[in-house]
This record gives structure tokens, C-alpha cells and sequence, in this order.
């Protein structure tokens, strides 16, 4: 069996492409706010900015020096949270060890209608609510429900299982499957029969953390496999599956790299530009 490739290249082009134009019509800016010289989030900024540059979205890199304090990072957001011609911003994770503690606090002083990274309690609580209220929905949850609707893969119906319960993709993933009438399993580490519960999955999210742990015998004939996880190993990069092991039983199945990471940060445009079109709204 040959796969359908779940490429998010291929869907995070086909949705910037639709941006740009209201990119264009309502002129939103967008501000990436970095607190050191973590090597992955450099990696990440650079895509996110240059996704900017293709709709031709206004950007600004705030890269604040590793000892910034707690009280200099909050004024850094208090000012952005003032400055109406900055319409989202989000603070890149992880940040330095003195901040760690400190990021409840801080995702909580973000202005919600300024959340474009999704992760603030007003956002994510508007979405136990619906899909009509999914107004600025978590980047990879979000990016995760447009890669399966680009290739038409049914959702209402299935049994969809998630693998992992982070806040940031795990459990806001899982809201929005049920969202769209799927039947939703959320499966973790204390999970005694996590490969029983694995093989009863029409749709599998992969959002573990550990590579190549879900494997083809795991997984039944015919299932569709996202795949969250990216990990850096001596063979080069892969995901939470065996992909090449999986080859063989899926149906579909997203990449890595280059599926998941690319609708994430498309999802990031898509959310600034309607975070502008709600502020014009109120205003």
C-alpha cells in the first residue's frame, strides 16, 4: 500500500495563499518577541518570518538579551499589548532558566485578542464552546485540523487517538476533534494499554515526544497517522512513528519534516490575520 502523503508543504502553501490577499486588504502586524539564543527557536523565528515575507505580512523581531528579567520582559509585553498598530505577538518558547517559572504569568499578561500563539486561557477556553468560537485556536492543534481538511480526510465519525496531553498540542487538539464529531481517546504515559487503545484508532495524532515510539504493529490497516514530534537523531531527523514502518499499513500519513511544522506556522499567519479582523470590528 502506497500512502497518501499528508504534505504540509503542499497545504501550508495553499492556505498562505489564500491569506494573501486579506493580508494585503487589512495590513495586520505581526511581532515575534525572543528572550536569548535558544538554537532551535532561531530555526523556528526564520520560518515564521519568512512565511511573513510571503504574504507580505508586516513583522518585527523583538530579540531580547538571555539575562532579561521578569519585570523587563512584562513591560516589553505591556507595551505591545498598548501599541494598536501591533496587531499579535507572542513570546518563543523556551525561554531562559531565571523566566521557566514564570510562564503561566507570562502567556497570562498577553492580551487575548493579541494571542495569536493561542495558549492564553481566555482562547483556549473559548473552544470547549465550539468550532464557531475557535476564533485564535492553538498554532499545531490548528495547523493539525487544516492539514486532515486539505486532503479531505473525514473526521465526524471516527475514532481519532492522541498520543500525549500537553497543553500546547494534546489536549486542545483533542477539543477540536470533538469539535468536529469525532469519538476522541487521549492516551499518555500512565496509559496501561496504550497499544490496544493505539489499534483502535481510525486517525492516530502522534504528539508523544519520543521517537519513533508508535510503530506499524501498533496501528490498524488502513489508519491515518499525523505525526507531531520532531527529533534530531544520528540518522537525522524523524517523528513520533517509524515512519518507513508505517509506509506499508497506512493510508495517509504526514512527514517529518515537512508536515505538522509548516501548518503550524501557517496557522500563526492565519491567526493574526484574525486576530486584525476582530480588532476592526470592535473598534
Amino acid at each position: 500500500m502506497t500512502p497518501l502523503l499528508l504534505d504540509g508543504k503542499e497545504a501550508s502553501k495553499a492556505l498562505l495563499e489564500f491569506l494573501q490577499p486579506l493580508v494585503e486588504t487589512l495590513d495586520p502586524k505581526l511581532v515575534v518577541v525572543q528572550v536569548g539564543d535558544d538554537p532551535s527557536s532561531e530555526s523556528y523565528i526564520k520560518q515564521k518570518m519568512k512565511s511573513c515575507e510571503k504574504v507580505g505580512m508586516r513583522n518585527e523581531h523583538r530579540h531580547l538579551d538571555a539575562s532579561t528579567s521578569f519585570e523587563e520582559l512584562m513591560a516589553v509585553i505591556d507595551e505591545l499589548n498598548k501599541d494598536d498598530d501591533v496587531t499579535g505577538f507572542f513570546v518563543q518558547l523556551p525561554l531562559p532558566d531565571q523566566l521557566n517559572d514564570r510562564v503561566p504569568e507570562i502567556i497570562k499578561a498577553i492580551d487575548p485578542m493579541k494571542d495569536i500563539d493561542g495558549f492564553g486561557a481566555y482562547n483556549l477556553g473559548k473552544m470547549f464552546l465550539g468550532k464557531e468560537y475557535e476564533h485564535l485556536p492553538p498554532a499545531t492543534p490548528s495547523g493539525i485540523i487544516r492539514l486532515l481538511e486539505h486532503f479531505d480526510i473525514e473526521i465526524a465519525g471516527k475514532h481519532v487517538v492522541v498520543v500525549g496531553r500537553s497543553n500546547t498540542v494534546g489536549k486542545p487538539v483533542a477539543i477540536m476533534l470533538l469539535n468536529r464529531n469525532a469519538t476522541v481517546t487521549i492516551c499518555h504515559s500512565k496509559t496501561k494499554d496504550l497499544e490496544d487503545q493505539i489499534r483502535k484508532a481510525d486517525i492516530v495524532i502522534a504528539a508523544v515526544g519520543k521517537p519513533k515510539m508508535i510503530t506499524a504493529d501498533m496501528v490498524k490497516d488502513g489508519a491515518v497517522v499525523v505525526d507531531v514530534g520532531i527529533h534530531r537523531t544520528e540518522d537525522g531527523l524523524c517523528g513520533d512513528t517509524d515512519f518507513k514502518g508505517l509506509e506499508s499499513k497506512v493510508s495517509a500519513i504526514s512527514p517529518v519534516p515537512g508536515g505538522v511544522g509548516p501548518m503550524t506556522v501557517a496557522s500563526l499567519i492565519r491567526n493574526c490575520v484574525t486576530a486584525k479582523e476582530r480588532q476592526m470590528a470592535i473598534r
